[in-house]
């Protein structure tokens, strides 16, 4: 397959191999920012197929999609999110977006803590950073829109710092590329 994508290594073919390599690398962090598409497995198979030499491309692939995510989420006013959420019919989303737009911060964090038991609340807000870093590399994330979603959510709950989300971001899209990479 490498052999069908990649023309022949040649110096009057360089340009286009930086080409196809540079689009290519701006297609998958456009696809693994969007929710719900397996940017992981995409990256996954892009170090199957090419090896240890993709590693740092894929590394920052996906922590560039994922902060694509987190920022575009930041941008979206919370009250288009809330129309768009009522649009697709999901009215009691809808309604807690709006909630939590229209609360104190102090007030929202509480908000969020309490849709699960309160020491459990209190406990997940506590240790977000480690849940995200957690649910990031948890096989099956898709379900809750992937990469891409969860970078959208954390963006748009402003529960996380851009400092913040970018260090758990760095340190949990690491480990497999750095596999590939030391392998």
């Amino acid at each position: 397959m490498k052999e069908l994508t990649v023309p022949e290594m040649r110096p009057m073919n360089e340009p286009m191999i930086h080409r196809i390599v540079m689009t290519a690398f701006v297609v998958f962090v456009v696809l693994a920012a969007i929710p719900f598409v397996p940017g992981a497995e995409i990256g996954f198979a892009l170090l199957l197929l090419f090896g240890s030499q993709a590693a740092p491309l894929v590394y920052l692939g996906m922590v560039g999609a994922l902060i694509l995510s987190f920022a575009i989420a930041r941008l979206v006013p919370a009250t288009a999110l809330a129309r768009f959420l009522d649009w697709l019919g999901l009215a009691k989303a809808a309604a807690f977006v709006s909630e939590m737009n229209n609360a104190a911060p102090n007030d929202s964090v509480e908000k969020l803590s309490m849709i699960v038991p309160p020491p459990l609340g209190r406990r997940l807000h506590r240790y977000r950073h480690l849940l995200l870093a957690a649910a990031l590399n948890t096989p099956g994330n898709s379900l809750l829109g992937g990469g891409g979603g969860l970078a959208f959510f954390a963006g748009a709950s402003r529960l996380y710092s851009f400092s913040t989300y970018l260090a758990v971001v760095l340190c949990a899209v690491a480990p497999v590329p750095l596999f590939f990479y030391f392998a």
